[in-house]
C-alpha cells in the first residue's frame, strides 16, 4: 500500500501529466469514492441489474461473512465444507440509489461460478464447487426473500462447471464454455435430452498442473459464431453445429487466462459499418512459468502487453502495444463513451491463494481510437489493493463499482499484507468532473423502453454545452465480472439522426439494432455521448 507521501506524488503527477478528450479539454485523473465501509461479504462475483442495484456473491464454503441473513433465515447444505448449518450472507444486493444493502440468500456453493442475464432481465448463475458444479439457478431481478433462498429455480447441468464462462446467445439461450476438467461446452436451457458438446480445443490449451485455459474469454461475432480464446490461442467456433470455422495466430507473450489472468473485451461495435467488424482486446496476463514460479515463492513479474485482432479481417493478425505497466488479475470494462478501463489487479504473479504481489493501484483509460502510442493514459490511484478475486462493474450513472479481493483461504481481515476486503468503492472517470459538467447530457424521455429490432425510436435530451455532430448514442449490455473477465459486456454505437432542438430539448431518433446477432435480447443501458461525455443512462429492453 503506497504511504501518503507516495499517493500525494501520484496525485500530482496525475494532474500535472494529462491528456486531451475530443473537445480539447484536459481530462482529470478521476476521483475514488468510498460507498459502503464494510459489505460484510467479499465480493468475488458482480454484475448490475435493470432495477438499478448491484449483485454480488462470494463462495459459501468460507465459514462465516461478517454479515448475518435476515432474522430467522438460515442456509442448511449437509455438502457444505465449512457450515452444514449457516446464518451468515454469502451474497448482498446493493441499492445504487438509497447506498444501502442488503443480505441473499444462496444454497449451492458458488465458489468461481458465472451468470448472465437471461432476455427478462433474470440472472442465470451457472456452475460453482462441491454440491454448486452442476447446478444453474435463477434470481430475479429483485429477489423474493423465502426459506429455501433467494432462487426461484434450480436445475442441473450435464458436466461440472469450475471456472468456466458464458455468453448469451441470439436464440435466448446461453452457451457455457469450459470449467476445470470440463473439456466441452453445453447450453441453458436444454431442449429434451440434450447433454453436452466435446471441445478439442479446450484439452489442447490445457498445460498439466497449470491449466492457463480457465474461464476462457468467449464473445458472439458479427456472423453468428462464437470466438473463443485460451491460454494463448484462439477459434472462431460454430457451436450449432460444433465445428471449428477459423483458427486465429497464436498471441505473442505468455498465458492470458486464469491462472494468468489478462483480461479481454470486445471493442464496440458500429453502426457505420452495419455492426459487422469485430475487433477482440486482450490485455495482461502472465508469462508461461508465472504459476509454478509463484508456487515456489518467486513472483514474477506479469505481462505488459495487449493484443487487438479483427476476428472478422480475411487474414486477421495480432497488433501488439504495450500497457504503462504490467499487470494480472485486472478487470477490463467498456467505459459509456466507449473507451476502455483495466482496473483492479497486480504487477507480479498470478491469481490462486497467496500468489500475487505488488497490487495494481492505478486504473489504466485506453482509447481504442486513438494513435498507437497514444491510447493508454494512468488515472487516479485507489488505496486498497484489489487482487485475487476483485471485481468491477459498470453502474448506470457512469461510475465504476469496485469491490472484493480475497486471497486467503478464508476470512484474513487483519495480520496479513492483503486482507480480505469487504469495503466497497466508486471509481468517477474524468467524464464525471465537474469541469464536465455543462457537455453531459440528460435525457428526459424515451418514445419506448421497449425496443424491437431494426426499428426507430425518440430519445428527448438536454445539453448546455451542444457540440455539433459530437453526439453518438450508446447501448450497453452489463457485464458479470468475475476472475478477470467481465463476460458478455458489450457497447453499440446506435445509427440516428442529427437531433432538433425544440423548446430546450433534443430530439433524436434512433434506430435499434438490425437483429439478436448484433445484440442478444435483453436489458441495456442506453447514453447519449456528447464530445465524449456520457450521459446517465436508461434502461431500455432489446426483444
Amino acid at each position: 500500500m503506497m504511504s501518503k507521501i507516495e499517493n500525494f506524488v501520484w496525485w500530482l503527477l496525475l494532474f500535472v501529466i494529462s491528456v486531451s478528450d475530443v473537445s480539447g479539454q484536459a481530462v482529470k485523473p478521476g476521483s475514488w469514492q468510498l460507498v459502503v465501509a464494510n459489505g460484510g461479504v467479499s465480493a468475488m462475483h458482480m454484475t448490475t441489474t435493470h432495477k438499478d442495484t448491484v449483485v454480488m456473491f462470494d463462495r459459501t464454503d468460507y465459514g462465516p461473512s461478517e454479515l448475518l441473513l435476515d432474522r430467522g433465515r438460515r442456509r442448511d447444505d449437509e455438502n457444505d465444507m465449512a457450515l452444514k448449518h449457516d446464518c451468515w450472507a454469502h451474497s448482498i444486493e446493493y441499492n445504487i440509489a438509497s447506498n444501502n444493502l442488503r443480505p441473499l440468500m444462496v444454497m449451492t456453493d458458488t465458489w468461481c461460478s458465472l451468470a448472465a442475464f437471461a432476455n427478462n432481465g433474470n440472472l442465470v448463475s451457472t456452475g460453482g464447487y462441491n454440491d454448486g458444479s452442476r447446478r444453474f439457478v435463477i434470481w430475479c431481478p429483485v429477489p423474493i426473500l423465502h426459506a429455501t433462498g433467494d432462487e426461484s429455480q434450480r436445475s442441473e447441468l450435464a458436466q461440472g462447471r469450475w471456472y468456466a464462462s458464458n455468453q448469451i446467445l441470439p436464440d435466448n439461450r446461453i452457451i457455457v464454455v469450459g470449467g476445470r476438467r470440463s473439456f466441452s461446452y453445453e447450453f441453458v436451457p436444454k431442449t429434451a435430452g440434450e447433454g453436452y458438446y466435446k471441445l478439442p480445443f479446450l484439452t489442447q490449451t490445457n498445460v498439466a498442473n497449470v491449466e492457463n485455459n480457465l474461464y476462457p474469454f468467449v464473445h458472439l461475432s458479427s456472423d453468428g459464431n462464437l470466438f473463443v480464446f485460451a491460454n494463448k490461442d484462439s477459434i472462431l467456433l460454430d457451436y450449432k453445429r460444433n465445428r471449428v470455422v477459423k483458427t486465429f495466430p497464436t498471441m505473442p507473450g505468455g498465458a492470458r487466462n486464469y491462472p494468468s489472468s489478462g483480461s479481454s473485451a470486445m471493442l464496440p461495435l458500429m453502426a457505420s459499418d452495419g455492426f459487422q467488424k469485430v475487433e477482440i482486446l486482450i490485455c495482461g496476463g502472465a508469462p508461461d512459468n508465472a504459476f509454478t514460479s509463484a508456487n515456489d515463492g518467486d513472483f514474477v513479474s506479469a505481462l505488459q502487453s495487449c493484443g487487438r485482432i479483427v476476428i472478422t479481417d480475411s487474414k486477421p493478425g495480432w497488433v501488439m502495444e504495450d500497457m504503462p505497466a504490467p499487470r494480472v488479475m485486472g478487470d477490463m470494462l467498456i467505459l459509456p463513451n466507449g473507451e476502455i478501463l483495466i482496473i483492479n489487479g497486480a504487477e507480479k504473479g498470478t491469481a490462486g491463494w497467496e500468489m500475487g504481489r505488488n497490487p495494481a493501484l492505478a486504473p489504466f483509460l485506453y482509447r481504442p481510437s486513438a494513435d498507437p502510442g497514444r491510447r493508454f493514459s494512468t488515472l487516479a490511484p485507489s488505496t486498497i489493493p484489489r487482487m485475487y478475486h476483485s471485481s468491477a462493474n459498470v453502474l448506470p450513472d457512469g461510475r465504476i463499482f469496485v469491490g472484493g479481493s480475497n486471497p486467503h483461504v478464508g476470512y484474513v481481515l487483519s495480520g496479513t499484507t492483503y486482507p480480505t476486503e469487504l469495503r466497497l468503492e466508486a471509481y468517477s472517470p474524468y467524464y464525471l468532473d465537474s469541469s464536465y459538467q455543462s457537455y453531459r447530457p440528460t435525457i428526459v424521455a424515451l418514445s419506448s423502453s421497449s425496443v424491437g429490432y431494426g426499428t426507430t425510436f425518440t430519445i428527448q435530451f438536454t445539453v448546455s454545452n451542444y457540440a455539433p455532430n459530437g453526439i453518438v448514442f450508446h447501448i450497453y449490455a452489463p457485464s458479470f465480472t468475475t476472475h478477470s473477465f467481465s463476460m458478455n459486456q458489450r457497447l453499440l454505437v446506435l445509427a440516428g439522426n442529427n437531433p432538433k432542438k425544440l423548446g430546450g430539448i433534443f430530439n433524436a431518433v434512433v434506430t435499434a439494432p438490425p437483429n439478436s446477432v448484433t445484440a442478444p435480447g435483453g436489458y441495456y443501458m442506453l447514453f447519449v455521448v456528447n464530445n465524449g461525455i456520457p450521459s446517465a443512462a436508461k434502461w431500455i429492453h432489446l426483444s
